[in-house]
């Protein structure tokens, strides 16, 4: 049997289309939500303060919606950030250390931001 040319060697998780899909996914997500938080802003008679901004997130269907952006920020913040780690990060090690610290950083903060939203 005869080959032409170098073997392809195929590397890599292959995320692509899934990655792609759920960062348009969440996106749209984030963008829903921005403009709920807009419409209840803009259309209220309150002034712009404290008041307003605790009114708004202590119903609970507000806390859900916000829960789902905040799953879907860390969501979205992970694969973009993940991506940029395997497309310049060439060292194995130091990949495998920033991406345990990105998945660490990612869910603190969202453990923190989910930790404000119910105290109000």
């Amino acid at each position: 049997m005869t080959t032409y040319g170098s073997k392809r060697i195929v590397t890599g998780a292959h995320y692509g289309l899934r990655d792609w899909m759920a960062q348009r996914a969440t996106a749209l997500l984030m963008a829903l939500f921005t403009l709920v938080l807009l419409a209840q802003v803009l259309f209220t008679s309150q002034p712009l303060g404290y008041d307003l901004w605790a009114g708004i997130f202590s119903k609970q269907w507000m806390k859900f919606l916000t829960f789902g952006l905040i799953v879907s920020l860390a969501y979205h913040a992970w694969v973009g950030v993940r991506d940029i780690w395997m497309d310049y990060v060439k060292p194995v090690g130091v990949r495998l250390a920033l991406h345990v610290f990105t998945l660490v950083w990612l869910t603190g903060c969202a453990g923190w931001a989910i930790q404000v939203l119910w105290r109000l």
